[in-house]
């Protein structure tokens, strides 16, 4: 059902998660809902998953941002965003890092690497 501003009813995908993990791709109303609730966080996460910037190795999973790459573990970042700006009780606060990651998962478009990140992080 759309509101009158043409846009999902967030109440219908408020838990997007699942939604995206039904249907195993990116939807226009899944991604709506992602914005509509995480605002710019969860645009630059769509664009980090449609830019293939998650990635994934046998230690970690780390999203490549502008400046810098960033470990997503345990539904945690390392980024500053979510030491200095988010609530880590509440579940619906994540950086775009970890909203990427949640939604790449859900999509099939984590990028695998059969490597340790740690020796990765080595030649960087």
């Amino acid at each position: 059902m759309l509101t009158t501003l043409g846009r999902p009813d967030v109440s219908e995908v408020a838990d997007w998660r699942a939604t995206l993990a039904d249907a195993g791709e990116l939807t226009a109303p899944v991604a709506d809902a992602i914005v509509s609730i995480h605002g710019s966080r969860g645009v630059r996460a769509i664009e980090a998953v449609s830019e293939r910037r998650v990635k994934r190795y046998r230690d970690f999973t780390v999203v490549v941002g502008y400046d810098d790459e960033y470990v997503v573990e345990g539904g945690g970042c390392t980024c500053k965003d979510s030491e200095y700006n988010l609530d880590p009780t509440d579940p619906e606060q994540a950086c775009w890092h970890v909203l990427a990651v949640a939604i790449a998962e859900r999509v099939g478009e984590v990028d695998h690497h059969d490597m340790w990140y740690s020796d990765v992080r080595e030649f960087l």
